[in-house]
């Protein structure tokens, strides 16, 4: 599926009727649209986040619906982190992501004002996969796989599990 019918799809869903976003094609991947291999969209307000192999490696675009174009994001993508799984926060400034390295996978989260990356989970001996982020940036969640079964942990900004209570039915 191309990311612009991945777009329309998950728009789509949020209104009564699906609307098609025309974004322009640029062959040199400097746009939303490119002939390179675009994996797992998602948009939170005027944002969106995916994959890309527009460089030869496997780095995360951010793209501006408002201003049509794409978002710098100095100090993010890494020749040695193969990132996955990217999500953002409404205010496009918190992107959180899976990263893996030689065979471990973290989440990091970064920051687009200080542009600062972090791994969040660099002490939790567990696979990762599926974050996602509040709209403002202070909560991820996600799924780790502990002790051989897949759990979904809540951790907020700093990398800190946060204990959800559970209300016994």
């Amino acid at each position: 599926m191309s990311l612009l019918l991945a777009i329309a799809a998950l728009l789509g869903s949020c209104t009564s009727a699906p609307r098609l976003l025309s974004f322009p094609f640029d062959a040199a991947g400097r746009s939303l649209n490119s002939p390179f291999m675009e994996a797992t969209p998602r948009m939170a307000g005027r944002f969106l986040v995916f994959v890309s192999d527009r460089r030869g490696s496997q780095d995360i675009y951010l793209f501006d619906a408002v201003e049509r174009r794409l978002v710098d994001l100095p100090g993010l993508n890494a020749l040695d982190l193969l990132a996955t799984s990217p999500a953002v926060s409404a205010d496009g400034r918190t992107i959180v992501f899976v990263g893996s390295r030689q065979g471990q996978s973290d989440l990091y989260l970064y920051n687009r004002d200080t542009t600062q990356l972090q791994n969040l989970t660099d002490n939790l001996p567990a696979q990762v996969s599926d974050p996602t982020i509040s709209a403002d940036g202070s909560t991820i969640a996600f799924a780790a796989s502990i002790n051989g079964q897949w759990d979904i942990l809540v951790y907020n900004r700093f990398g800190q599990p946060l204990n959800i209570p559970v209300e016994p039915r």
